[in-house]
């Protein structure tokens, strides 16, 4: 059997202390995210043994998902333990309910993960250990993932906001058996989510039904288990620089080039795909869709107008160059906004927000603008627009084709009207007659999409 000899305290805490001098620095602002389960009712203590020894200041945020009856005592727990150490808690609470063809498990990890992207501090600090990590690269390889998702767990991780903290994870190396005697031995109190025993789930069904059988043949499975997934790591990350690679040779102007990527072989395009599909934070396509990508990227022509939809993204090219986005509702074409003096006037239906500045020389005359009620509308088709004083007036359709606005955009750009007369178009400019004169200050508007 694993684990006969006696595991020592102490050694959780040399092994924690490591990681946490490898990443924190002095003066650090580290939050645990406490459940008031075993694993992070230890983190957090032993993080509070260490906090000022390193230097680094400590904080909890315990998430309520509103699933079990159980949850405002864990709550209640939570803020009791963190009293009696003197430690600040935050409380967040959610209504999770599962979504058509997704798990709850995965739905309430989303909105966890949601919430820690909204923290303030330098990282948000999670009890996950060696034997979490064998489960994890487990259901990878049941649901048949890559390397990336096969890496598993990293000790640290970037979240998707420029602005949000670090995911640490400095337990990864620890076992479970490690955590339980930690907790024994300073007479710690915890609470146990009864959902942990519920085999339905499939994390639960690993622990309880496969691998007290694999740890009997293979007693040391999850160390072996987190040498494979940092293996599968190292492999990951060389798949990533060569994906750097690939995507400089294959850029321009901000956008893949089709003619370019076909230059790769099949696996690189998909490897680089994958690579820009993961830093735009967009859900990696199916095995089975990503061929399909592949197929009509090689065999369409330059001018094609692919559009692929797969997930909460779709797939595009346009004159010879790739969009990867994430999708959106159609806008209702009646759409119509008034706009009244604002600073900045959010426009969701569109998913971004116009700015409206003064600057001298530059924008719309105020006083012009202001005779007529002022609006945001969609195009409906047939307008014309003179941005340039010593050319015609044009159809508006040839001056965003021009423009190489993708269709997908033009439909959904907000036009600025003063009355009926169309005043400002972004990416275009502002019409002619509505120009400030030299020496006047202007209004500037500027449309910042999300």
């Amino acid at each position: 059997m694993a684990h006969l000899r006696k595991p020592k305290s102490n050694n959780i805490i040399d092994s924690t202390k490591a990681v946490l001098k490898t990443y924190i620095k002095q003066n650090d602002h580290v939050i645990v995210a406490l459940s008031g389960g075993i694993d992070s009712t230890v983190l957090l203590d032993l993080l509070n043994s260490l906090s000022n020894p390193l230097q680094f200041t400590l904080s909890a945020v315990h998430v309520d998902h509103g699933i079990s009856q159980n949850a405002r005592q864990w709550s209640k727990f939570c803020c009791n333990f963190c009293r009696t150490l003197n430690i600040p808690i935050t409380i967040t609470h959610l209504k999770i309910s599962k979504v058509p063809g997704g798990s709850l498990e995965a739905t309430a990890r989303t909105a966890r993960y949601q919430v820690f992207n909204r923290l303030r501090a330098d990282y948000v600090v999670l009890g996950q250990h060696r034997d979490d990590q064998a489960e994890t690269l487990f259901l990878q390889l049941l649901r048949g993932a890559g390397t990336r998702g096969l890496a598993a767990m990293p000790v640290v991780r970037k979240q998707d906001s420029y602005q949000a903290p670090r995911i640490l994870r400095p337990l990864l190396d620890v076992s479970r058996s490690h955590i339980m005697q930690y907790a024994k031995e300073k007479k710690l109190n915890w609470v146990n989510d009864e959902s942990n025993e519920n085999t339905a789930f499939d994390r639960n069904f690993l622990r309880h039904e496969i691998f007290p059988r694999l740890e009997k043949r293979y007693p040391d499975y999850p160390k072996t288990f987190l040498r494979t997934s940092q293996h599968l790591a190292e492999a990951s990350h060389l798949l990533d620089e060569l994906a750097e690679l690939d995507n400089r040779k294959c850029m321009l102007n901000g956008k893949l080039q089709i003619e370019r990527l076909r230059e790769l072989s099949i696996p690189r395009t998909k490897n680089l795909l994958r690579y820009t599909f993961s830093r735009q934070g967009i859900n990696q396509p199916s095995t089975k869709k990503m061929t399909d990508i592949i197929q009509q990227l090689f065999t369409a022509g330059t001018d094609a107008k692919l559009h692929i939809p797969f997930g909460n993204a779709e797939f595009r090219c346009f004159k010879g160059a790739v969009y990867i986005l994430a999708r959106k509702a159609i806008p209702d074409n009646g759409l119509l906004f008034i706009w009244r003096g604002e600073k900045q006037l959010v426009l969701n239906q569109l998913n971004g927000s116009i700015k409206f500045t003064f600057k001298k020389n530059s924008g719309i005359d105020f006083e012009k603008l202001n005779k007529d009620p002022v609006t945001i509308r969609l195009r409906s088709g047939g307008e014309h627009f003179r941005p340039n004083c010593k050319r015609p007036r044009r159809k508006l359709k040839s001056l965003l084709q021009e423009a190489l606005i993708p269709p997908w955009d033009r439909s959904a750009l907000p036009l600025l009207f003063s009355g009926e007369q169309l005043t400002w178009v972004p990416g275009i400019g502002i019409e002619c007659e509505f120009q400030v004169s030299p020496g006047k200050t202007g209004l500037v508007p500027t449309w910042e999409p999300d």
